[in-house]
């Protein structure tokens, strides 16, 4: 990554974009519409949350039901070749009209009633693409059965979500034996499925909702590449206990333990996730086979990844299911961490190929694992309001090439609101070691701010997409359930953006900062 150009990146999440012709959520179109008006601010990478299937009733990003097929939420349904304008006119009824304006006037993403409405939309064009295409076996059937043919990942996906209809939602541990259990009568309705079957008919049913989602995201990736704009994503470390991929693959997680993080300043007791941890002894023994395929999935998806929670690579934190057990580190001892998180990494890195990967590796560290990464040419983050040792800032200029610079992350408030929020003495050491002063007021500060941050020796910096309009609102807050998380939406559509003088001008601005740092412009 050192040889690249110095770059500029702005996170959001793919539910956040709101365009003029959405249903209330995010669309897998507007990251184009998006990607020029971020360019106008200089930025020409655009970084999303994991936009994996989420289970009805989820919101968090990070508590999908696979770590491969994306979410049918984020279709755009008038690009669905099966709906067209007469059955667009069809079932756009005036009520449907009416609840999506209901929808697009929300301030936040209604998760459940858009999901409502695109899963309308899209078992209306199953039916079609299964009476227009598939029993007339045309070009385009064709075309679908490779896709299911060549995407066992696929096939697994669908059978798993429409085992899970038939049970109310439940997870694959409260099915029957057979099913649980993937018994051979049961997993033919994914190999060979039977449309005469309601079973079979389902796991069809998401086929084509898997293979929309493909050609929609493969012509938005050429999109992007045309207009000069990369596209980065987050890989989750591991997926929950009831999901397909833990239902196939289950010698590859210890289930008999709950991943979290050690004890720290913030939590006396360390964090317990609630998640799987990995078996590594069992997935060495298939050459690290998940992980690759994984990697190589989302190398297909993206032009760059951030592996989220990178330490557990190296050693994660478990604690026993078995009351009065205590947390411990797998691994317990350091020689082995290392080997082990150069080993998967190493992998991981081998199964990217040309994708470039970056390590969210914030937190407790240890030096062992910052070395490793440096060593195999993995950057990692630097969120300067954190970056300190001994209470001392990191230096502008000790800031390294290799890393991710930023001034928040999804999981803070952003930085137009948390410097408000900081200690008055972080503030004035920030700004001192920094070189900035905001006599001129919040807004001026809020250049300020971006100006710095550009001008690390960084290769990549990364803002999130509140902190270029100038917003305060969150996007998560850590440990807190509520309605306020993962549900941020911009503050106006993508084109009134676009139109609004005063937006422009403080695009335009921004691209200034972004030029005169010498970072890649647009």
């Amino acid at each position: 990554m050192s040889s690249s150009p110095r770059t500029a990146g702005v996170t959001v999440p793919l539910s956040s974009l709101r365009t003029e012709h959405d249903l209330g959520v995010g669309q897998v179109s507007a990251l184009v519409p998006f990607a020029r008006l971020m360019k106008t601010a200089g930025h020409t990478l655009i970084q999303i949350l994991p936009p994996y299937e989420l289970s009805p009733g989820e919101t968090s990003p990070y508590g999908a039901r696979t770590a491969f097929g994306l979410d049918p939420l984020y279709l755009t349904i008038e690009s669905v070749p099966e709906l067209d304008e007469g059955a667009l006119t069809a079932f756009f009824s005036p009520d449907v009209k009416a609840e999506v304006r209901r929808l697009r006037a929300l301030p936040r993403v209604d998760f459940s009633a858009t999901r409502e409405l695109k899963e309308r939309a899209l078992t209306l064009a199953f039916e079609r693409f299964v009476d227009r295409e598939i029993v007339r076996k045309t070009p385009r059937a064709a075309e679908f059965w490779s896709f299911v043919s060549r995407s066992r990942w696929a096939r697994e996906l669908a059978l798993y979500v429409a085992l899970r209809d038939t049970h109310a939602g439940y997870g694959w541990s409260t099915w029957p034996e057979a099913e649980r259990d993937r018994a051979p009568e049961i997993v033919r309705h994914a190999e060979a499925p039977d449309l005469e079957s309601p079973l079979g008919r389902a796991v069809v049913a998401h086929l084509y909702r898997q293979f929309l989602l493909e050609a929609e995201w493969q012509k938005t990736r050429a999109e992007l590449r045309a207009i000069g704009v990369e596209l980065m994503g987050d890989l989750p470390f591991v997926v929950g206990s009831e999901s397909a991929d833990v239902w196939v693959n289950r010698k590859d997680f210890r289930l008999d333990v709950s991943l979290g993080a050690p004890p720290d300043a913030f939590s006396a007791d360390g964090q317990d996730w609630g998640l799987p941890a990995y078996d590594f002894d069992t997935l060495d023994q298939k050459n690290l086979q998940w992980i690759r395929e994984r990697t190589s999935h989302a190398a297909t998806l993206y032009d760059r990844f951030r592996l989220d929670h990178a330490i557990g690579y190296f050693r994660q934190w478990v604690k026993p299911y078995a009351e009065g057990e205590k947390g411990r580190f797998w691994p317990s001892q350091e020689p082995e961490q290392k080997a082990r998180g150069l080993k998967v990494l190493s992998a991981v890195i081998e199964a990217a190929g040309a994708s470039k990967v970056i390590a969210e590796d914030l937190g407790v560290i240890p030096d062992f694992a910052r070395d490793g990464l440096v060593s195999l040419g993995i950057p990692g983050y630097r969120v300067l309001p954190w970056d300190r040792r001994d209470g001392v800032y990191t230096r502008p200029d000790d800031i390294p090439a290799q890393s991710v610079a930023s001034w928040s992350t999804h999981d803070t408030a952003p930085i137009t609101s948390w410097w408000d929020e900081l200690e008055a003495w972080e503030r004035d050491a920030l700004a001192k070691n920094w070189g900035f002063t905001f006599d001129a007021g919040e807004e001026e500060r809020n250049y300020a701010l971006l100006g710095a941050l550009f001008g690390t020796k960084s290769e990549l910096s990364l803002v999130l997409v509140q902190e270029l309009l100038f917003d305060k609102t969150r996007v998560n807050t850590p440990g807190v359930v509520g309605p306020e998380n993962w549900t941020y939406k911009l503050p106006r559509t993508v084109e009134e953006l676009a139109r609004d003088p005063e937006t422009t001008a403080r695009l335009a601005r921004i691209r200034g900062l972004v030029e005169a740092s010498g970072r890649k412009g647009a």
